[in-house]
């Protein structure tokens, strides 16, 4: 008998996926299916396994995507489908604060379907503190208390709250998703005798890149949410520590702060750059367009199928996959980017050598991002074009051959199989080895595709990453951010408003983009 998959009630936290737990994360990255809600950032979707089932039965403010009983028996139905599978959950905020994740567990014990809570920030207390508001404070608030505000009364009114003892509270009154019935809230407080002129802080979209603070009092309420165009997903917080947050807001309104920006590097690429356009405010949907791996070492001089694939006879001369035995053939070593250099490492060491078998060998390479690779193996360069492109390499070492300072049929390349003929065109007595091939990424999952539609730019490094974002992505940004030319030309060719870098490398794509939306404001 096949054991029932484990079901997991997932806190995502308020929206910054630096929020999220170390737990709720450990699930996503291997988990069978999940079955997420509108509030979860798509940034904290990127976290999912790739090969997950991808379920959003997002809540809209006015309607249900899915009914929350449909939802309950949903989570039992994948457990039954997925024998000793993981099935997440995952919830804005945490489950048990006003998620209904108490339903969802109470269906799933009826069911005898094994379950675990993973708990999340809520945004009671995470979204004030991004607004620098505290919701307990020494003299100020030695209470607060947190109270949903949609939860309709059977008398017909709005809210079936106490607002008799709500109005006596002396601490702080925290609301959730109540924008919509705030006026009545006020008003009905009011009434029971709270103070019109209790300090309010509305805050949209709390501890995202698109978070905003709205101060008002409680005779104010309503005015301002209309003046001021108040929407939900948004808290309200009310008391004197309000007021704390005109003197302790941290979270300032960064160069990014309210962009949305995808980057279709290679996963295992995308990191860095996603660190810093996050520091700078963005919000980063990571959408690789390519995919890398290393091409199998030759046993002898056949050339790899992967190579001949949609190339002419005459222009794989010289091209082979990678043979460390004739190593002592070359003088020069030439790498074209950072995935030649840690393929051709990885297959070094695979094949029993170390760098020692590069002793006398000089070193070219296109540029700082791969200069920089390499000294991570302890190598560094001997040429260096100033032009960070192939035809700058291939002419820099061209100017070597004619000058006698090196001979051309012992330079070796180490490139990918899309690389395209100029350092061959420019070094024809060169040879060439495909250490690595490009693969494009085949599917965009629909959460990914709604998420890249929503974007304000994407960033390209690369023209096969162009290529293939244009196929893949229907609805996209007219805005895109380049490093090097030969990117900026494949995106101006589809359309795209182009900015470019001032240098082929991640720090100065990072400070163009920062400067571009800086100069904007």
């Amino acid at each position: 008998m096949s054991v029932a998959g484990k079901v997991y009630l997932i806190g995502a936290g308020p929206g910054d996926p630096g929020l999220l737990t170390l737990r709720g994360k450990e699930i996503l990255e291997k988990a069978d299916v999940v079955v997420y809600d509108r509030l979860v950032s798509p940034a904290i979707l990127g976290f999912c396994n790739p090969k997950a089932k991808m379920v959003d039965v997002g809540k809209m403010p006015t309607h249900h995507k899915v009914k929350q009983s449909e939802i309950n028996k949903l989570l039992v139905q994948f457990a039954g489908e997925v024998p000793g599978g993981v099935i997440a959950r995952l919830k804005g905020g945490d489950p048990f604060v006003f998620g209904r994740g108490g339903e969802e567990a109470l269906e799933l014990v009826a069911a005898g379907v094994e379950f675990e809570v993973v708990p999340g920030i809520t945004s009671a207390i995470s979204v004030p503190a991004y607004a620098g508001i505290p919701v307990s404070h020494r003299g100020i608030a030695t209470s607060f208390h947190i109270i949903t505000g949609h939860e309709k009364a059977e008398s017909g009114d709005p809210l079936s709250l106490d607002f008799e003892t709500l109005a006596k509270c002396p601490g702080t009154l925290i609301f959730l998703m109540g924008i919509a019935n705030m006026d009545f809230i006020a008003c009905r407080l009011m009434e029971c005798g709270k103070d019109p002129k209790t300090p309010l802080a509305f805050i949209e979209k709390g501890t995202t890149p698109y978070q905003r603070t709205v101060m008002a009092t409680l005779e104010t309420a309503g005015e301002t949410i209309a003046r001021e165009n108040v929407t939900a997903p948004a808290i309200t917080i009310m008391g004197g520590v309000v007021e704390l947050g005109n003197t302790l807001a941290w979270k300032k309104n960064l160069p990014l702060s309210g962009k949305r920006l995808v980057v279709t590097r290679a996963a295992k690429q995308a990191s860095g750059i996603t660190a810093r356009l996050t520091a700078l405010g963005a919000e980063v949907i990571e959408t690789p367009m390519i995919e890398t791996r290393d091409v199998i070492p030759a046993t002898s001089s056949v050339i790899p199928a992967v190579i001949l694939e949609g190339q002419s006879p005459d222009r794989i001369t010289g091209i082979f996959s990678a043979d460390f035995n004739a190593l002592a053939n070359f003088d020069i070593l030439a790498f074209t980017s950072t995935n030649g250099v840690e393929s051709f490492f990885r297959q070094l060491f695979a094949a029993g050598c170390d760098v020692r078998v590069l002793a006398g060998k000089k070193i070219a390479n296109v540029g700082k991002i791969t200069e920089k690779k390499l000294l991570e193996y302890g190598i560094r360069c001997d040429y260096v074009p100033e032009d960070h492109t192939g035809e700058g390499l291939g002419k820099l070492l061209a100017a070597k051959v004619t000058a006698g300072e090196i001979d051309e049929s012992r330079i070796l390349l180490l490139q990918g199989n899309l690389a395209d003929d100029t350092l061959l065109e420019l070094l024809p007595k060169s040879t060439r080895w495909v250490v690595y091939e490009t693969l494009p990424v085949t599917e965009l999952p629909e959460w990914k595709r709604e998420a890249v539609a929503g974007a304000d730019a994407v960033v390209f490094a690369s023209t096969s990453a162009v290529e293939n974002f244009v196929k893949m992505a229907e609805a996209r940004p007219s805005l895109s951010f380049c490093i090097g030319r030969m990117t900026e030309t494949a995106a101006r060719k589809h359309g795209f408003e182009t900015v470019t870098s001032d240098e082929t490398t991640m720090d100065s794509l990072v400070k163009k983009i920062a400067e571009y939306y800086s100069a904007a404001r």
